[in-house]
């Protein structure tokens, strides 16, 4: 990936958002606190491992509701029905019979969700670091709003749904993949489906690559991201359609937090992070 080319001149022009002052002519704490200041490695190291640990914590501490789950995949899958647009298990089935396809797909799935993410954040830090705070923002209020979801809304992924239609890939083939599955299944909530945060976190990543890459193939890997991460979550009957929508409007969320605080998008932000003002000392007469 390359730099933006937006220079950081244009790039300050185009953020300078007013702040507010105080009678002594600094910024107030609010201004402060918004105003961007260079990622420390050790605490965004830090705080990232302890938000993923909370996030799996409290995601998997959600009552595994099997029989309301159940009853919402049913309902999910009825109402795409109604839509004309249950094409999960068709895909599912169709996909599964090609066996190097599907095995490349589970591994995808187990994989990128955590490894692009976390490339795109090396990034942001390295190359964006006036960006990069807002940035990683909307990420963690995405990720935060989903536990609601899991927590209001448990849903069964198409492979547990009763009767059987669906095929679980990973079992079939015997892949490492899903947490839900095989061996595994007993570390993670296997009915918090709703929404997909790999929809959320992979449409984030091809978003900010998309914003910000100066070189074309890479904003197009960014696009493009997002949609091979939608075919993978259907295929393998790891979630409805409908689940990527919750994704989606959870990402929607969390760029408007970070509006909200920030007084702009994380991408109209400077791209570095303006030089601290040297102190001068006072001189003392002779």
């Amino acid at each position: 990936m390359g730099d933006s080319t937006v220079t950081e001149l244009e790039d300050r022009d185009q953020a300078a958002a007013p702040h507010t002052v105080t009678a002594s002519g600094r910024p107030d704490l609010l201004s402060r606190l918004r105003a961007p200041r260079r990622p420390r490695l050790w605490f965004e190291i830090l705080l990232i491992a302890v938000s993923y640990w909370t996030y799996s914590l409290i995601r998997n501490a959600v009552p595994e509701q099997k029989a309301e789950a159940l009853r919402n995949a049913d309902w999910i899958w009825n109402a795409e029905h109604a839509l004309g647009l249950a094409v999960e298990e068709s895909f599912n089935h169709a996909v599964n019979s090609v066996t190097w396809l599907i095995v490349g797909m589970n591994y995808y799935y187990a994989t990128l969700h955590f490894v692009v993410t976390l490339g795109v954040l090396v990034w942001l830090f390295r190359r964006h670091p006036g960006r990069y705070a807002a940035t990683r923002t909307v990420l963690f209020a995405t990720t935060g709003v989903a536990l609601l979801g899991y927590y209001l809304y448990p849903l069964a992924p198409p492979r547990l749904m009763t009767g059987g239609a669906f095929i679980d890939t990973v079992l079939v083939h015997q892949t490492w993949g899903s947490m839900a599955s095989g061996d595994l299944k007993n570390m993670s909530n296997q009915y918090a489906a709703m929404p997909s945060m790999h929809i959320g976190w992979s449409l984030w990543c091809g978003l900010t690559i998309f914003a910000l890459a100066s070189v074309p193939w890479a904003r197009v890997l960014g696009l493009l991201y997002p949609v091979a991460t939608l075919v993978v979550i259907v295929a393998t009957a790891n979630h409805f359609w409908l689940d990527a929508v919750g994704g989606l409007l959870c990402l929607a969320f969390g760029y408007g937090v970070a509006r909200l605080w920030y007084g702009a998008l994380p991408y109209s932000l400077p791209q570095a992070v303006p030089s601290p003002e040297p102190t001068r000392k006072p001189r003392t007469s002779a």
